[in-house]
């Protein structure tokens, strides 16, 4: 088993239109296919250690019963129009090593969308309850499919 997902896909919009849109909190409400997100705090990130909270509830994906709580982003990567990334923390628990972002390359007929999910430094010690990874593939790939939606409407 792998413990990293890539998931790729066109989508006919500029590099800038889409990044908008995954650097933005409420942008990220907008285009999750999990059902974890349920609103944003916060001002898009535009700079390495920028952060916003994301209020989540677990319950969308019925594996644990966290109910509702937040979550901090830590943007860990950033290039404008080009890649993010970032790790999620809360007062229960600390950024655990897992990161999830985007890689944005232009194309012709529109930009490549690389979606990045990897928990391969997460510790033994948050690994033994099994719930790796928390978020399927076929989640990211429905997101990148929403992004397109998304950002084709002005969303």
């Amino acid at each position: 088993m792998t413990d990293r997902f890539e998931v790729q896909r066109t989508i006919p919009a500029t590099a800038a239109d889409i990044f908008a849109i995954v650097s933005s909190p409420n942008g990220q409400v907008a285009i999750d296919a999990s059902g974890m997100l349920q609103r944003a705090t916060g001002e898009p990130a535009h700079a390495v250690g920028d952060t916003f909270v994301l209020h989540m509830d677990r319950e969308a994906l019925g594996d644990r019963p966290m109910g509702k709580y937040d979550v901090t982003v830590t943007i860990t990567g950033y290039e404008q129009d080009r890649f993010i990334t970032w790790e999620v923390s809360a007062p229960t628990f600390p950024s655990i090593g897992h990161y999830y972002g985007y890689r944005l390359e232009p194309v012709d007929g529109g930009t490549l969308v690389t979606s990045i999910y990897d928990w391969s430094r997460v510790g033994e010690k948050w690994r033994r309850g099994g719930a790796w990874p928390v978020i399927p593939e076929a989640a990211l790939k429905a997101t990148l499919g929403i992004l397109e939606r998304t950002v084709r409407t002005g969303g």
